[in-house]
């Protein structure tokens, strides 16, 4: 791409909402896009960088209304250090290494979602979460106003694979919806020591043990970013076909 769209050319708004611990939180949303179809773009660990920028221009030039909650960070540029100082000190949003429960920033974006889906006056949306916000792409699913989702090498909870980051109750919820819209995605590149095949295999226990509700892809190669800083834009590259995957995918969940 050419010309990436810079944050300031996106509308912007903000928008609150109270957690499940009571604690209220307001956060930027920039918007880009006027399509039919709408997309929550979440934001992984690294930022709101160029390559994000990248990723929303090219489901705006698909079509979309590109939704980007800004959650901590500097837009514009990646710091792997410094966010991961930020979320820390984030706690009462951000569980890093919880198990069995979500953090309490997924009751904003599930939120963030159903207002969303009523402003812009659409059956519903699709999301993305990738990396840090990974497995909030797959808790969203239980919301009435998410119709696809697709999880990026989802991380969390941090140093413990063999556990997700979702309550049994989410699980349940996320299993119901799903069996009535049919199957989200999730990908993770083989490499990946952040996003492992152990964490594959507790999905497909989880989630996929009599049916299948989480499709998932494994990439061949090494890297952790499959949209954005390890995104290849070339026919034929693995992440490409990945984007290409989820992009129709998306198309006619949405239409």
């Amino acid at each position: 791409m050419s010309s990436i769209t810079q944050i300031e050319a996106y509308q912007k708004e903000t928008f609150t909402s109270t957690l499940r611990n009571g604690k209220t939180v307001t956060h930027d949303v920039y918007t880009q896009g006027n399509g039919p179809k709408v997309l929550i773009l979440i934001q992984e660990l690294p930022g709101i960088g160029q390559e994000t920028l990248a990723l929303a221009d090219m489901f705006v030039s698909e079509g979309y209304t590109v939704v980007l909650p800004h959650l901590f960070g500097k837009i514009g540029k990646t710091s792997m250090v410094l966010n991961t100082l930020k979320v820390f000190c984030m706690r009462k949003q951000f569980r890093v290494f919880a198990k069995n429960e979500s953090s309490p920033i997924v009751d904003f974006l599930s939120d963030l979602c159903t207002h969303t889906k009523e402003k812009h006056q659409v059956p519903g949306v699709a999301v993305i979460g990738m990396c840090l916000t990974g497995n909030f792409a797959i808790s969203l699913m239980a919301n009435e106003a998410v119709l696809a989702g697709f999880a990026s090498q989802p991380s969390l909870p941090l140093m413990k694979q063999n556990h997700i980051h979702m309550s049994a109750k989410e699980i349940t919820d996320v299993k119901n919806r799903l069996d009535d819209i049919g199957p989200m995605h999730c990908a993770r590149i083989q490499g990946d020591k952040i996003c492992t095949a152990q964490r594959f295999d507790v999905y497909r226990k989880t989630f996929n043990a009599d049916r299948e509700r989480i499709i998932l892809h494994e990439l061949p190669g090494d890297g952790h970013s499959i949209l954005t800083l390890d995104f290849v834009d070339e026919a034929g590259h693995p992440t490409k076909e990945a984007l290409n995957d989820v992009l129709t995918y998306f198309n006619n969940q949405l239409n």
